[in-house]
């Protein structure tokens, strides 16, 4: 199809629904492949249902340049008139969520759990800014490669900011917390619960409540509760059956209160329970609060922290593991996520480095020293993680800016303690 959207060229219909149909198409000027989602003709020109769905474009269309996110669909652009309504996307390739969201077609456990974690910080990040999304589904959660997913569709988004983002009735029926099918007012707890449904769905093939017709699926979400996971698909542990419990407890003060209490469950309860036999295998979502609790990092937005874990190497040494070498040529530099390491010159001992450590910085910060002026041994088994210069200049300017503020308060640590064991000689 040799047509144009604005200055956008239009290249296949990728899918079409009830109010709007979705293209892929070329943007000549940023020179990459985008999703349009274009309004459907008869439903903005229905008087009723018109003004709804412009509404809803509107929405979606305030939006653009704010949801900046790995696991968010980017908003480029949007055109809200009269007569037509389109928004400007990034175009993820992968499909949704949907496809694995049926008997036969579910993903391991693991990998479940992997993907609701990063929903879970990507829908964190879009709650500080003020926003609910308030119709969280597997079909508006993209794939993007490997457990890579990116959150579509705020058009129901709840902002704060306007009185068009309160339309009753917008959502998905299956996946609504019991105040939003009763219209009550909403916060961020809604889209918990939802992803709760979402968590439920993709463990077991198979919605919570289910019924022929949308007013006894409405009864069963606000009158009875949900059956456990582990009872319609085997190998399911007691703790992913708390999770969704809890994510989807009727009674939103007895829900998870913060999307990082869920976040944390999924990362380290599940990690403990379910994973344990995956020995040296890191999964993102540890990396990550691995990370997020490193001194190092404190500064570093969620943002600037998934970015790291894209352009980092993890491994996990064992004892007597030489990971830096004396007088050898380097470019990268380490930190210790977990484990005890030995820094040595000539055989003797100088210090001993413990978890949250940095070293072989100075190797990237002096262009002119590029050797390494001391071994670095492991004294038990331990985690590191390696950042290489290159990958470093290439990162986004607030995240190398993070990490030259974290280089200089090592570097004053350091000075700071060779100041103490001078004045105690």
């Amino acid at each position: 199809m040799a047509q144009k959207l604005g200055k956008y060229e239009l290249v296949r219909k990728l899918g079409e629904g009830a109010s709007s149909t979705v293209y892929l198409a070329r943007d000549p000027f940023a020179q990459r492949d985008v999703a349009i989602k274009v309004g459907t003709p008869e439903i903005l020109n229905n008087p009723r249902k018109g003004r709804i769905y412009t509404n809803l474009f509107l929405n979606e269309a305030s939006l653009v340049g704010k949801l900046n996110h790995p696991h968010i669909v980017q908003i480029y652009d949007a055109v809200v008139a009269e007569k037509i309504c389109y928004i400007v996307m990034e175009y993820v390739a992968g499909g949704t969520l949907e496809n694995h969201a049926h008997p036969g077609q579910l993903l391991p456990l693991d990998r479940v759990v992997e993907l609701v974690f990063k929903c879970t910080r990507a829908l964190e990040f879009a709650h500080r800014l003020g926003i609910t999304h308030r119709d969280i589904k597997p079909a508006n959660i993209l794939l993007a490669g490997g457990t890579n997913i990116k959150i579509s569709d705020f058009g129901a988004a709840i902002t704060g900011q306007n009185e068009r983002t309160q339309i009753s009735g917008i959502g998905s029926p299956s996946y609504m917390s019991p105040e939003q099918v009763m219209e009550l007012p909403l916060d961020h707890r809604t889209d918990i619960y939802s992803l709760g449904v979402v968590l439920f769905q993709l463990l077991t093939g198979r919605l919570p409540f289910e019924a022929d017709n949308q007013f006894n699926i409405v009864y069963q979400i606000v009158h009875n509760e949900a059956p456990k996971p582990s009872s319609l698909r085997e190998g399911i542990p007691a703790a992913l059956d708390d999770i969704v419990a809890r994510a989807m407890a009727k009674d939103r003060e007895q829900r998870y209160q913060t999307w990082g209490a869920f976040a944390q469950d999924l990362a380290h309860t599940v990690r403990k329970r379910l994973l344990h036999a995956r020995r040296g295998d890191f999964l993102e979502s540890e990396k990550f609060g691995i990370l997020r609790a490193l001194p190092f990092f404190a500064d570093f937005s969620d943002v600037e922290i998934w970015e790291v874990l894209g352009f980092s190497h993890w491994q996990r040494v064992a004892p007597g593991t030489v990971i830096l070498h004396d007088g050898a040529q380097g470019d990268a530099f380490c930190f210790l996520a977990d484990g005890q390491l030995k820094v040595s010159k000539g055989g003797k001992p100088l210090n001993v480095l413990c978890k949250g450590d940095c070293f072989g910085e100075m190797a990237v910060l002096n262009r002119h020293a590029s050797k390494r002026n001391a071994d670095v041994t492991a004294i038990t088994e331990s985690d590191i993680v390696t950042v290489r210069g290159e990958a470093l200049q290439q990162a986004s300017e607030a995240c190398r800016m993070h990490f030259y503020q974290g280089f200089v308060e090592v570097l004053v640590n350091r000075l700071n303690l060779a100041n103490q064991r001078l004045a105690s000689n």
